[in-house]
């Protein structure tokens, strides 16, 4: 650790021009680091530095940031996470994602609080950073290989002691909506591992060659033993006993689990996805990421006995959204993902999209249908290979409904380009606000207001002041969780997010950080976003929903119908602008119209 940096930073990033591998260092001053932290919001600092305003998001010029935090290393729950930045091919805006692995502990400990890629390789590379020297290898061996596969080659070749984060065949493609991960976790949205493989990365591996110390030690372990404790408890049983498959049943009888296309929100075959039912036909087994002690993950075997990792995302995309209730589909999709390397959300809804379009003959693939596992799998293969529809549906929901026409983007799931999560807007009032006005697009990570709509305390029917109120505080939360980095599955454990995180963050850098500073970081680094997208090229028009959603009443599971008018959702937004104090068209007053 530099003599000058607080506790848990080294104050520098290591830029990796990856045409050459030639390096350089960026200094990272300590004001740099408390006003932005790390992960996603340190990231979109060195994104707007470093990123020449207007570069195509596939182009050499554009970097891509793997960004660390403060609490990485250290023995905090849930810490050992990484941020990945970028630009992103499908939406032109800013994107970011996160994934737990131990390539956040080794990365960190290479001796940098972020790793940032320029250039474009002349050919299939590995990026291999070990302290401040890189080498660029051969990677032919690995390209077309799935993102286990390079990790397993990659680490066989290099040796012990290295961690790799890999694309899949999608990535290569330059599918817009691909992945990248590591030990089987995904920073998923937005085609982040288009942006690697436009550069001609297959693969990064890091090796750990140095420590960093918190400011006080004792501190945070103490701190870290209360903390496993609480993780532990109550607020996150749900995901220990079940994993976020324990939303499928419930969402369904609350009318937000999206069916067909988002033409209905409950799926009379959710029963046969619902966790109860899969853990009783798919023997289940419970794992957990580095440095955590919640273990929220499951995994599923498939006919052929391969594991496989389930989400609440996973079913409601590849599942309900396509009309797919066969388990083993859905499972055999899943596991198809993860293999390509491409984003289950995006996937799903962009072919949810595909298959109205053919029924409504505005596409002609008389194979593509609602209910159909067979399908699904078809057009997932497609998308993997450029074959048959693979490239149109590769272009995501947005951009491929651009190129069909008709009235194919009114029913186009996806705000900004980024394809809707598994909540209905049409019931969840907040969390439609959220989707809406969020930087990445539609989004439930960043923006997971859908905590306010079943918190109990407001109609989520009937969307207003406090629907704003509830989208702002949970985007607030957010930006800080994913920035220190802790995941998000312990917001529950908090009495007072804030006073809480604050003593964490003080207990490693030294700080005197108290609530209302990090209150203040929070609206900063939501601002920095916005600030970013607004350089490059965003507008009003797109804080919006689709016109499906605005449109259309919905039938609820009681037989009585709702909506989401327009000026409903005006309202909530030009109420979202003001707590914000962005002017009538989402902009700070400085900025120009």
């Amino acid at each position: 650790m530099a003599d000058s940096s607080p506790g848990g930073y080294f104050g520098r990033a290591l830029v990796i021009d990856v045409s050459d591998g030639s390096t350089r260092v960026l200094p990272l001053p300590e004001r740099v680091l408390r006003e932005h932290l790390g992960g996603v919001g340190l990231g979109t600092w060195l994104l707007t530095e470093l990123g020449p305003p207007g570069v195509d998001p596939l182009a050499p010029e554009a970097p891509i940031a793997f960004v660390f935090s403060p609490l990485v290393g250290t023995p905090l729950t849930t810490s050992a996470k990484f941020a990945v930045v970028a630009k992103s091919p499908l939406t032109g805006l800013l994107t970011d994602a996160l994934a737990s692995s131990h390539f956040a502990l080794s990365g960190k400990l290479t001796g940098h609080d972020a790793l940032v890629l320029v250039g474009r390789a002349a050919g299939p590379t590995t990026v291999a950073v070990r302290g401040g020297q890189v080498e660029l290898s051969d990677a032919r061996a690995e390209w077309g290989a799935s993102s286990a596969q390079a990790e397993a080659s990659v680490r066989a070749r290099l040796g012990g002691g290295w961690q790799v984060a890999s694309i899949g065949p999608a990535g290569e493609r330059g599918v817009r909506y691909a992945t990248l991960s590591h030990d089987g976790r995904h920073a998923g949205r937005g085609g982040l591992g288009a942006v690697l493989g436009s550069k001609n990365v297959k693969a990064v591996a890091v090796h750990a060659t140095t420590k960093v110390a918190p400011a006080d030690a004792p501190g945070v372990l103490a701190a870290a033993r209360d903390l496993r404790t609480r993780s532990l408890g109550r607020a996150t049983s749900k995901v220990r006993e079940l994993g976020t498959m324990a939303n499928v049943l419930a969402y369904n009888a609350l009318s937000t689990l999206p069916t067909r296309n988002f033409s209905e929100a409950v799926f009379e075959g959710a029963a046969a996805l619902a966790a109860e039912e899969l853990a009783s036909a798919h023997a289940v087994t419970r794992a957990s990421c580095a440095s955590c002690s919640i273990g929220c993950s499951h995994l599923y075997r498939d006919k052929g006995g391969r594991s496989v990792r389930m989400e609440y995302q996973n079913v409601s995309s590849l599942g309900s959204m396509c009309g797919v209730s066969d388990p083993e589909a859905v499972l055999a999709a899943s596991s198809r993902c993860d293999d390509l390397g491409i984003d289950t959300i995006s996937a799903g809804g962009t072919i949810a999209w595909a298959m109205e379009c053919a029924e409504r003959g505005l596409i002609d693939a008389a194979w593509l249908r609602f209910g159909s596992g067979a399908a699904l799998l078809r057009a997932l293969d497609e998308i993997g290979t450029g074959t048959g529809l693979g490239p149109l549906l590769s272009l995501g929901s947005r951009a491929a409904a651009e190129v069909v026409g008709g009235d194919s983007l009114t029913f186009a799931a996806q705000v900004k380009g980024l394809e809707l999560p598994g909540y209905e807007p049409r019931t969840m009032h907040a969390m439609a606000l959220g989707m809406a006005v969020n930087a990445r697009g539609a989004d439930h990570n960043r923006s997971g207001a859908y905590d306010a709509d079943l918190s109990g305390e407001l109609d989520r029917l009937r969307g207003g002041d406090a629907h704003v109120r509830g989208a702002v505080e949970s985007e607030d939360r957010a930006a800080v969780m994913d920035s220190m980095i802790l995941c998000s599955f312990l917001r529950g454990v908090f009495d007072e997010p804030f006073a809480e995180w604050a003593v964490l963050l003080s207990l490693v850098t030294g700080w005197d950080v108290d609530a209302d500073e990090l209150r203040t970081t929070a609206q900063r680094i939501v601002l920095a976003k916005r600030a970013y997208n607004l350089r490059e090229g965003w507008t009003p028009e797109d804080d919006w929903l689709p016109e499906r959603f605005l449109e259309t009443d919905l039938t609820l599971a009681s037989g009585r119908t709702t909506s989401l008018t327009p000026q409903r959702l005006r309202s909530m937004i030009l109420g979202y602008y003001a707590a914000r104090g962005l002017d009538g068209s989402g902009r700070p007053p400085s900025v120009q119209t």
